[in-house]
């Protein structure tokens, strides 16, 4: 219980200077990060989470599903229309490009892993999340359609590689125990994935369509409209472990699902959802301070700093960049969608999603998984934070100065 007061009071002490704070890049993830590494550190701390429980799993993975949900509800559909082509070089052609580079860059760098165990560590460390540069969104000084571009990238590519991140976790765990068949195991990966889809279906759209039929009949309010949202997520996760699906991938299928329907109920339906998995979201960011102190207080293996660097660089521009050639778009607006690639909490639920399933019979692969994924998000909480600022006004300078050439 200690826990719960000292990480909410530290929520709570963030929101009374958030304003303040937000000038110098401090914002909540930031906050919430500092706030876990200081109450964690050192032989007593004042706060220990305990995360190698199937209870901790459970937690995590719903609250990855009701983040996954959300993501599938905020994608903007005039976006995606005006956007289709630059959105399927950066998802469809780019995603899986970066995908390959990270698992030869974690196959350099771990050789004795095996090549699953590189590719969990790419489909960890691969997914966009905006949430480190969060301001970015609401930065005028970049168009709104790159904005928006952005915006869908970061909701639908974790979506997308939640279930190779399962298959990925499912050969790394053959390869840590090869008793076990290989077609076996990786078989019910597969049926896993079909009966999550399944339940999403069930849930989503049926859960969407009822929802819009009570609310033009007048059979309900807006608040009650705002809890209907927030159960969805959460059937979806319940129906798909029953049937012995993949529960977060069933939510991220529900909100795909039921996105179409929402557009019809009361404004601002999704804004108890969306609190939700804000707050969820800032206890994971405190959770992820804990892995920072424990990162660097076991046996740290070096290579892991140059894994992340690598891929918060070489691994994410180099295929944006090839993938956007002859796109038409200048070459600022290149560079710049090739590097804001932030890290942030898909990659924190995928790490201890797989720390917690390999720790109990491959603590090494387990403790490495740890490291690379936390590296990665704490060096793109410190760049993409820090660097959103200055990038913004040098592109909005370029675009002006741009302007004034073609005007005289």
């Amino acid at each position: 219980m200690i826990a719960l007061v000292l990480s909410m009071g530290a929520l709570f002490a963030w929101a009374l200077v958030a304003g303040r704070l937000t000038r110098w890049s401090i914002t909540a993830p930031v906050a919430m990060t500092v706030a876990g590494v200081a109450l964690t550190v050192g032989p007593h701390p004042l706060v220990r989470v305990g995360l190698s429980t199937s209870d901790a799993e459970r937690a995590v993975e719903i609250i990855l599903a009701v983040l996954l949900f959300i993501d599938a509800t905020e994608v903007p559909p005039g976006i995606i229309r005006a956007q289709r082509r630059l959105l399927t070089r950066l998802l469809v052609l780019a995603l899986p490009l970066t995908m390959a580079a990270g698992t030869l860059l974690g196959a350099l760098l771990f050789p004795s892993g095996g090549w699953w165990t590189a590719a969990l560590f790419a489909a960890v460390t691969v997914p966009v999340d905006l949430a480190p540069a969060a301001e970015l969104i609401r930065d005028t000084r970049l168009p709104s359609w790159l904005r928006g571009v952005l915006t869908v990238e970061s909701g639908l590519n974790d979506g997308i590689l939640a279930p190779v991140f399962l298959l990925c976790l499912a050969g790394t765990e053959l390869h840590g125990a090869v008793h076990d068949p290989v077609s076996e195991s990786l078989g019910e990966a597969v049926n896993a994935l079909l009966w999550a889809v399944l339940a999403g279906v069930l849930v989503g759209k049926p859960g969407g369509r009822l929802l819009q039929r009570a609310w033009r009949a007048g059979w309900t309010g807006p608040a009650a409209v705002r809890l209907g949202i927030v159960a969805l997520p959460l059937i979806a996760y319940g129906l798909a472990v029953v049937l012995d699906g993949n529960g977060f991938v069933a939510a991220f299928v529900a909100g795909v699902c039921f996105t179409p329907h929402s557009r019809a109920l009361a404004p601002r339906s999704l804004g108890l959802v969306e609190d939700v998995g804000t707050l969820l979201s800032l206890a994971l960011w405190f959770v992820f301070g804990q892995l920072v102190t424990q990162a660097f207080t076991g046996d740290f293996d070096s290579r892991v700093i140059a894994y992340a660097a690598l891929s918060l660089t070489v691994v994410r521009i180099v295929p944006v960049l090839l993938c956007l050639a002859g796109s038409g778009l200048d070459l600022a607006d290149r560079l710049l969608l090739a590097w804001l690639g932030p890290r942030g909490l898909a990659s924190i639920v995928f790490g201890l999603l797989a720390f917690i399933s390999l720790a109990p019979f491959d603590p090494h692969t387990a403790d490495l998984v740890g490291q690379v994924m936390t590296m990665t998000v704490l060096m793109s909480l410190l760049v993409h934070g820090l660097t959103y600022g200055p990038l913004a006004e040098r592109y909005a300078r370029a675009r002006e100065r741009a302007g004034e050439r073609a005007g005289g």
